[in-house]
């Protein structure tokens, strides 16, 4: 292994993009310890401790720790991954940026600088409904006024924008996948932490008698995830294609057997990512109106661990998972193109035929994938912060549900960030990041990470 990892810097050019994403990961760090002008951060960071179960943890735990110290890079990619969900759901309804789309490296061009856009529109007015809510929140504001929005609008919206050009940059020049990675480096950044919560609750037992069982449980527990994340990751859905005989010239071409892999979770994490920033944006805006006559009830069921949030959390990750995977795989692409070079599905007819089986085939695949999404999403939520059933109204059977234990309904207080949604963008996009290494390896003639890689016979000491 120490021989395989030792191959990457042997590689001109492989190791220029390593160093240079590693680069751009120290820089995004730095960031991260600069703080906003005229904030009382250690009033701030008091209110999140005191928060930690709520959506305001869970917030920072994607920015990695930003928000709770109000840095430069608060609000993290979160506005460039919502201006990029506006943008493709745009395609889909709005036909003259669904033709752009599709006119090749200049339309990718033009759609990139309308998201670059809409991330500092979005930027500006989040930042806005944070300076606001510090305002009306407490004595989070050394000097309130219209100087201290204007100069926390200015910064957070200069720090988003830098962020998302530091994603940029590490896709274009580095490894690659660099808007996950800026996340990855957010969520890992928070597991010494996590450990040392975990630590402290082992040693006050702060569970009582039983703290040492639930402890094991809980190592146990997040092992078993892991397990379970990698194995759905890897499973994928074969369908078997035949190549018939063709005569070109005088050689017989085709006539083999392979099959078409359609993986069980295509969208990887992004439907997460798409849903949790959508609901995200709401309670980021309103921090200062949860006491409103009007929207102040509206917030509240909004909030981190209420039903209608639960309910909202999976329906978004069911809608994304189907609208993700439409982008990225078209079936009748696929058919035709299946045709084109004399393959068919044993037992259906190419072309519409063939289409639509495969059609049917995703559809019931990215269902599994998207309920695999909620299962994993909701177990910080549980571990955290519970299920509120019991605020459901008397109708729906709210005071039935009072009779459940409390740690169903109020969780465990666990600061699970190596669990659930954050466990999943680290497995993930380490898995992704692996993968494009081992691919740069592999192409270069050198033997990959895994045991199936192999290596391509050649030269060895040829690079490009």
């Amino acid at each position: 292994m120490f021989e395989k990892l030792a191959n990457i810097f042997r590689i001109p050019d492989l190791r220029k993009r390593v160093l240079f994403t590693l680069a751009m990961l120290a820089i995004y760090r730095l960031g991260g310890h600069l703080p906003t002008p005229g904030v009382n951060f250690l009033k701030l960071e008091a209110a999140f401790n005191q928060n930690a179960g709520s959506l305001l943890g869970f917030v920072d735990l994607f920015s990695g720790g930003n928000l709770r110290r109000m840095t430069i890079f608060a609000l993290g990619i979160m506005p460039y991954i919502t201006a990029s969900i506006i943008l493709q759901l745009l395609t889909v309804v709005y036909e003259p940026l669904a033709k752009l789309q599709k006119e090749g490296e200049m339309g990718r061009k033009k759609i990139t600088m309308w998201t670059r856009y809409i991330t500092v529109i979005l930027s500006a007015i989040q930042s806005f409904g944070i300076a606001i809510g510090l305002e009306k929140a407490g004595d989070f504001v050394l000097h309130p006024g219209v100087g201290f929005i204007l100069m926390t609008m200015l910064t957070l919206t200069t720090g988003s924008a830098f962020v998302m050009w530091l994603g940029e940059q590490i896709t274009d020049r580095g490894i690659g996948n660099g808007m996950s990675l800026l996340i990855f480096a957010g969520i890992v950044v928070g597991l010494p932490r996590g450990v040392q919560d975990l630590l402290e609750k082992a040693k006050n037992g702060t569970w009582g008698a039983i703290t040492p069982v639930l402890m094991a449980g809980l190592v146990v527990f997040m092992i078993a995830v892991v397990a379970f994340i990698v194995y759905v990751e890897r499973c994928e859905r074969r369908i078997p294609v035949q190549y018939a005989k063709r005569v070109v010239g005088r050689k017989v071409m085709g006539g083999q057997s392979t099959h078409l892999p359609l993986k069980v979770n295509a969208g990887g994490v992004m439907p997460v990512i798409f849903a949790s920033s959508i609901l995200t944006l709401p309670q980021t805006i309103g921090v200062g109106l949860k006491n409103s006559r009007y929207f102040g009830d509206l917030f509240r069921m909004l909030a981190w661990g209420e039903p209608l949030y639960t309910l909202l959390y999976a329906l978004g990750i069911i809608f994304f998972a189907y609208f993700y995977v439409s982008i990225v795989f078209n079936p009748s692409e696929v058919a035709d193109n299946m045709r084109k070079y004399g393959g068919f599905i044993p037992g259906i007819r190419p072309g519409k035929r063939t289409a639509d089986y495969i059609n049917e085939v995703l559809t019931r695949i990215t269902l599994v994938g998207a309920l695999y999404l909620i299962i994993i999403s909701f177990i910080p939520e549980w571990m955290i912060a519970g299920i509120h059933l019991n605020h459901l109204p008397f109708w729906l059977g709210g005071s039935f549900f009072e009779k459940l234990p409390v740690w169903m309904t109020n969780g465990l207080g666990v600061n699970f960030y190596f669990g659930g949604t954050s466990l999943l963008i680290v497995v993930g996009v380490a898995m992704d990041t692996v993968t494009q290494i081992e691919a740069q390896l592999i192409m270069r003639h050198y033997d990959g990470f895994t045991p199936r890689s192999g290596r391509i016979r050649g030269r060895r000491n040829w690079s490009s």
